[in-house]
């Protein structure tokens, strides 16, 4: 081997079969690990392409520069960011055999570096596995039901009982075709199972986590994987003695080393986990001492894995698994590790082990090929099959279905370290592994598009059916779903629910809803305290929103007030809140604005996160939307409300929620009608408005508190004007959001408009610029579908 294809000092082959290649290799004393850069010359021979640590840094260079080249292309055509990782393993390893290519790759990944890269992808993983199984909730096997474990039996014990039996039935002619069959059987062994870690990325990159399906996915996943696990474990322990010849007692030995971990790592760890999180004050982070422990603790325990005959990564994981999930352990632990562990070690895995896989390999052995094509082939399609079948039993949707059946099926970094972790072993030959390797990416990408194309969760929350304030029966029930993020969310809350003036004849029923972003655990929960659910029994989810609800409720007889909890991701938060507004067909869903005040006017802090949430369920809501801007402090015992009504159904909607509050004679309701000089609405919207202000107008009779005025606007400034007058005089604004309406009253707010979800008025009543305290709600009315979507 040429001394520019290599870092070592001499490489010789030893012996060459057809599995492997022995090399007697000499190393550079000391040896080059920094170059001299520029400075280098023959006397030094630390060239930067012979020095390990500068090779390192510019293989990473290539392989990330390659790798956002291809997903630039690829993410386009809907294909996920794993594809780009395998296909950049193809270019730079023996799959793509070009002559004038070669040169260069054999020039930035000579003989010797493909070690290093592999042991540091490697570490990368296994910390990324750490985390994956500090992130689990075994609690979801317990609480699931029939249905996760019917699905986890029909998806690995189907496929793999069906195929053994016909592999053993049919085996002689498998060995006659393919040669010996107990490749195959493995091949059978690794397709039925479904990883956990793989099923919870491509759901999360799917942003389905905590979708009605995401759900039942992720609890068949973790009930499949729990199943798998422990059959490889043994299987590895057996098959690992006999292909060693190991004795009985070393076997014995192994066998103890096993249920030692799985038993005492448990039995020791959870408790030792518990005292750290309870001696770690509440929000506070857990201290970096404990954090390094663990992470320590988890690297012995792996150790003593290797005494079993196990992957170090059993041990890491199986410690990982008794982290507690959630803060104040698990989400430090993510918090540390997880950036560096997803985007840039696990990446470099990925594209190290599709390196080591030739595809021209396939062709020396086509028989194989073939066979294993259609081993993994029957395997899926079994798997499908018996998915249907109990998804009908438990009566899925068909469409919901086949995005189960292709979730199940769906293959990713963890299958290809198992395909890597068989192959560097002798068990699989080249074009099996090689087979495997393109299988897998081609099921991967198959179930991404697949369930990207058929499932929308949100088309559930697109009706027909009315859910607004406007068209609500007389004598009905309003029902609200108030969404809390923050503690000083109560208030404001609590003060615009006693605004609704609920009575005997119209009562009020709220669900309110404590959001609460996941972190440290890779599944959502959702929480029904009036069903007194029990999830976690490390966590007290929402006790102090549940004390402050059941006062409330207790102050006002004609008030039922329901307490949840949802813990998901902040950008699937929108899931939760519109399925319980479809869930408990609410009229109206109410969201703290994300802006929050100083009492002397100035804002004194911004939640990001907040208003990406409430734009998008302004988006998908399968009801009204309000979102409540408070500015200032807000006395309930004496309001002076004003609405500022232009017509449209925004509007019309707001003016609905004004006139509950004229119930009571301590509110003051002013409406204030802005017209033009001009009419630009329609001939049915201006006969609807109509309709909706006879009340306030004293059409069916005087009402004390209710004042309407009627405001011509000759020029568009005036609305500004009169508004920024009227600011000061009232302590409560409703106002419609009109998004999409154009108008000459508000065309010239509508281009300083710095919050769109706030509509024109609502924005100019909101800014900072605004001499006012009062607080606000804008209103949006049920967006209903158009007939042709």
């Amino acid at each position: 081997m040429e001394i520019n294809q290599t870092i070592f000092k001499q490489v010789r082959v030893i012996e060459s079969t057809q599995k492997s290649t022995i090399y007697e290799v000499c190393l550079h004393i000391p040896p080059k690990i920094v170059s001299d850069g520029i400075w280098a010359n023959e006397k030094s021979g630390n060239f930067p392409l012979q020095s390990s640590l500068t090779l390192l840094e510019m293989q990473i260079c290539v392989i990330f520069t390659l790798m956002h080249c291809f997903h630039f292309v690829l993410k386009r055509f809907g294909f996920p960011y794993f594809v780009s990782q395998v296909l950049v393993g193809f270019v730079l390893g023996p799959s793509l055999n070009i002559d004038w290519l070669n040169k260069y790759k054999m020039m930035v990944f000579p003989y010797g570096t493909e070690e290093v890269l592999g042991l540091i992808s490697l570490v990368g993983y296994t910390f990324y596995m750490f985390l994956n199984s500090v992130q689990m909730d075994f609690s979801m096997i317990t609480r699931s039901g029939m249905k996760p474990w019917a699905m986890a039996v029909a998806a690995v014990v189907g496929p793999l009982v069906i195929c053994l039996s016909i592999s053993f039935g049919t085996r002689t002619v498998w060995q006659e075709v393919a040669g010996p069959g107990e490749t195959l059987n493995l091949v059978v062994i690794t397709q039925a199972g479904c990883s956990f870690v793989v099923i919870a990325s491509c759901l999360s990159e799917l942003d389905i986590l905590n979708s009605e399906l995401g759900r039942i996915a992720l609890t068949t996943a973790l009930s499949s994987d729990f199943l798998t696990a422990i059959m490889n474990s043994l299987s590895i322990i057996f098959t690992k003695s006999q292909a060693e010849k190991y004795d009985a007692k070393k076997m014995a030995s192994g066998l103890a080393v096993y249920f030692a971990i799985v038993v005492l790592v448990p039995l020791i760890g959870r408790p030792t986990m518990k005292w750290v999180a309870k001696n770690t004050p509440e929000g506070r982070p857990v201290r970096k001492i404990y954090t390094f422990a663990m992470v320590l603790s988890a690297l012995i325990i792996g150790c003593f894995a290797l005494e079993a005959n196990l992957p170090i990564i059993f041990g890491i994981v199986m410690l990982g698994f008794v982290v507690p999930e959630g803060p104040p352990l698990g989400s430090e632990l993510v918090k540390q590790f997880e950036l560096i562990n997803v985007w840039f070690f696990l990446p470099l895995f990925v594209t190290a082990a599709a390196m080591k896989v030739d595809l021209n390999k396939i062709g020396d052995d086509p028989a194989m090929a073939v066979a294993t094509t259609a081993v993994i082939l029957i395997v899926h399609l079994i798997k499908m099959l018996l998915c249907t079948i109990i998804c009908i039993f438990c009566k899925i949707p068909t469409r919901d279905t086949i995005c189960l059946g292709l979730i199940l099926c769906c293959k990713g970094v963890v299958d290809f370290s198992v395909y890597l972790f068989l192959y560097e072993s002798g068990t699989l030959n080249s074009s099996t592994v090689a087979t495997l390797f393109v299988s897998a990416l081609i099921l991967g990408s198959t179930a991404y598009i697949g369930i990207k194309s058929l499932y929308d969760p949100s088309r559930k929350y697109a009706g027909y059916q009315k859910r607004d304030i406007l068209h609500l029966k007389p004598n009905s029930d309003l029902r609200i779903v108030a969404c809390i993020q923050k503690p000083y969310h109560v208030n404001m809350i609590k003060n615009m629910l006693y605004l609704c003036c609920p009575t005997t004849t119209s009562p009020l029923q709220v669900e309110i809803l404590h959001l609460i972003e996941l972190v440290g655990s890779a599944t959502p929960i959702f929480i029904s305290h009036q069903l007194q659910e029990s999830v976690s029994r490390s966590h007290n989810y929402s006790g102090d929103i549940m004390l402050a609800f059941d006062l409330f409720k207790h102050e006002n007889a004609t008030v039922e007030v329901n307490t949840y909890t949802a813990v998901s991701p902040q950008r699937l938060m929108y899931e939760d809140i519109c399925h319980l507004a479809l869930d408990k067909v609410a009229s109206l869903i109410l969201l703290p604005f994300h802006i929050r005040w100083a009492d002397d006017g100035s804002i004194d802090s911004t939640e990001e996160s907040i208003r990406t949430l409430n734009n998008k369920v302004l988006e998908k809501s399968p009801c009204s939307v309000a979102i409540l801007v408070n500015k200032g402090p807000c006395d309930i015992a004496s309001k002076h409300i004003a609405m500022i009504f232009l017509g449209g159904s925004d509007d019309r909607e707001a003016l609905s929620l004004a006139k509950r509050a004229i119930t009571e004679l301590h509110y003051k309701l002013v409406v204030y009608h802005l017209v033009g000089t001009q009419n630009e609405s329609s001939n049915w919207d201006i006969m609807l408005d109509e309709e909706v202000l006879q009340s306030v107008k004293g059409c069916y009779g005087t009402v004390d508190n209710v004042a309407y005025e009627r405001i011509l606007i000759e020029d568009p400034s005036q609305t500004q004007r009169f508004i920024q007058t009227i600011a000061v005089e009232h302590d409560y604004f409703i106002v419609g959001r009109r998004h999409g309406v154009k108008s000459s009253l508000t065309a010239a707010l509508e281009k300083w408009t710095e919050f769109s979800e706030l509509g024109a008025i609502g924005d100019l009543l909101a800014s900072p610029d605004t001499n006012s305290k009062a607080t606000i709600l804008v209103v949006q009315q049920q967006k209903m579908p158009q007939p042709n979507s």
